[in-house]
């Protein structure tokens, strides 16, 4: 082995050259770390932690996220982010941000920490200020805070508030379950991507792999700051609004706008945003943080999220409705006669906005966004749909590739309201989305051009919608001895090889020339997309059509070209395809 700092109470210890030791620290591979798997034999310390016993911190990466089960008591989901879990997870980001900036030893890196809703939240961040100190960086805690203020942060310059930060750490698990919680990271180049959160982890197993041999205890945290950002991040918004109207004061004055925070983290919008703008907010519901989501589940694309918006527009007679996600990088809108607008909706409502102050540009989307959207986009509005794959982060970074050849993009947007412009430092931001939404209404209104939602509705007269939309999920069931030894990844790319040459057989149907993800195929007036999940044993089917019967038609399709794959679940075709 080789030499490690010294260990002291489930803290690593740091002196003057810490940066070079963490490199070392987390450079160190053995067995343990090669199978990512680890065992702990070691005596018991004053804190008993019973899943020390074994982890693999590679299955906590869910794309460039980590995501894990924080709270014990749901049956057949053992706690995976335990403290000390935790605490080496945020040791080995500390550690990858001290080789990324590799600032001398005159400057110690800032990292900011913010969390959402959840119960697990407190325990979490406490965890995590263990680990970015104990490499010597300094930490300063948010407390409740979103997404989009993490990444923010990481921008801002203001010393009085300790910004920018270095890096930033959101506690998140996006609109999963109460049990579930997780890590976003950030600096001010961004998200970091899937090869970063798999750095990351395996530095983490290192660190970890020492608690196990040394022992862990918990240490309370020193070089820990309090600071209100959220106060600072509002602000910038309200500003945004108010200089699209012009620069008035209260450019929503007499709006009746009311939010749906779904117990999330996005309750500040109507107190600290609307009611500046002067907008009333009465009506606003589930604004309170309450990590039990007791109302409905925070997530824009739910049926039951959207019905409890839609609901309260109409009970309140208001202008405009909005929602957000948990951690309030998602969202979406409802006009005052109840008309959603998320989904394909909002991404042609959004590419209206976009292609009035960038004629012409390229709008980048996910894989499943339906054929009348890009007839809208490219011969409405006189833009490019480029149509990509599923993934928020693979969205962003296909849209900053196409500007990188001289592809001018200004929005990449997903059906899930994930949105990011180029404009806002391609972060994905519920809020901002629903900023430019409102910067349409009072530059309408203080210019004489319209008044109330009817505004945006008529951005997105024309949009060509399918009678039926639905996504069935076919599911690969992992212990079938169909797979063969092959992964469930293999497998899928087989089902889908083998659709794909079945479709090119026939007539009446038409693969599409250029798709980035999966088989894609048109026939019967409508389409359908067969893909592989981006981290589960699932091909989930998109299918729409003008009619049942002709999705049906589609659907059937589909189950004749993959009924020989014995391990492909297709029971919720066939429920979805019978008479």
């Amino acid at each position: 082995m080789r030499t490690l700092p010294p260990f002291h109470g489930g803290k690593l210890a740091w002196t003057s050259n810490s940066s070079m030791q963490m490199r070392k620290l987390l450079k160190y591979q053995n067995g343990f770390v090669n199978r990512r798997t680890f065992y702990c034999n070691a005596a018991s310390s004053a804190t008993a932690i019973p899943s020390l016993d074994k982890v693999d911190f590679l299955k906590l990466q869910n794309g460039s996220d980590i995501r894990g089960v924080a709270v014990s008591g749901v049956e057949g989901e053992p706690v995976s982010l335990t403290e000390p879990v935790t605490e080496a997870i945020a040791a080995g980001f500390a550690a990858w941000l001290l080789d990324k900036k590799k600032v001398d030893a005159s400057r110690k890196l800032r990292v900011s920490i913010g969390h959402d809703s959840r119960i697990s939240a407190q325990k979490l961040q406490d965890a995590v200020s263990r680990g970015i100190a104990s490499a010597g960086l300094d930490v300063v805690q948010y407390g409740l805070a979103s997404t989009p203020a993490m990444f923010n942060s990481t921008l801002t310059e203001d010393e009085a508030i300790l910004c920018p930060a270095d890096g930033a750490i959101m506690i998140t698990a996006s609109h999963l379950p109460y049990n579930r919680n997780g890590f976003k990271f950030f600096t001010s180049d961004g998200g970091l991507g899937k090869n970063d959160i798999k750095d990351i982890l395996e530095r983490a197993a290192s660190i970890y792999s020492n608690f196990l041999a040394k022992g862990y205890s918990v240490k309370a945290s020193e070089s820990v700051k309090k600071v209100d950002y959220m106060a600072v991040y509002t602000s910038d918004l309200v500003k945004a609004v108010r200089k699209a109207a012009g620069n008035i004061e209260k450019p929503l004055e007499g709006f009746h706008i009311v939010v749906d925070a779904g117990n999330g983290a996005g309750g500040f919008f109507a107190a600290k945003v609307l009611e500046p703008l002067g907008a009333i907010t009465s009506g606003s519901q589930f604004l309170e943080p309450d990590g039990m989501f007791p109302n409905h589940i925070p997530n824009p694309e739910d049926k039951a999220a959207m019905k409890a918006i839609t609901q309260a527009v109409l009970d309140n007679k208001a202008n405009l409705g909005i929602i957000f996600d948990t951690d309030v990088d998602r969202s979406a809108a409802v006009d005052s006669t109840g008309r959603e607008l998320n989904r394909n909706r909002l991404i042609a409502l959004m590419s209206a906005i976009v292609l009035e102050e960038h004629p012409g540009t390229t709008i980048v989307t996910d894989s499943v966004t339906s054929d009348g959207l890009t007839s809208f986009i490219e011969k409405k509005l006189g833009g490019k749909h480029h149509r990509f794959k599923r993934g928020y982060k693979n969205v962003i970074d296909e849209a900053i590739r196409l500007n990188s050849i001289g592809e001018e993009s200004h929005l990449a947007i997903e059906t899930s309201g994930h949105g990011a412009l180029k404009e806002n430092h391609w972060l994905d931001d519920g809020a901002y989305l629903m900023v430019k939404l409102l910067n349409k209404l009072a530059s309408a209104r203080a210019s004489g051009k319209g008044v109330g939602s009817k505004v945006l509705t008529d951005l997105v007269e024309g949009l060509e919608e399918p009678a039926i939309a639905v996504e069935l999920r076919l599911k690969i069931n992992q212990n079938h001895p169909d797979l063969k030894g092959r992964s469930f990844r293999e497998y899928g790319e087989a089902v889908l090889q083998h659709l794909g040459n079945s479709i090119a057989s026939n007539p009446k149907l038409q693969k599409a020339t250029v798709n980035y993800e999966g088989v894609r195929v048109s026939g019967f007036g409508g389409w359908f997309l067969l893909r592989l999940s981006l981290h589960d044993p699932v091909l989930p089917l998109n299918i729409e059509a003008p009619s049942h019967e002709d999705a049906v038609k589609l659907g059937l399709k589909v189950a004749a070209a993959v009924k020989e794959f014995q391990a492909l679940d297709t029971s919720a075709l066939d429920k979805f395809a019978q008479p």
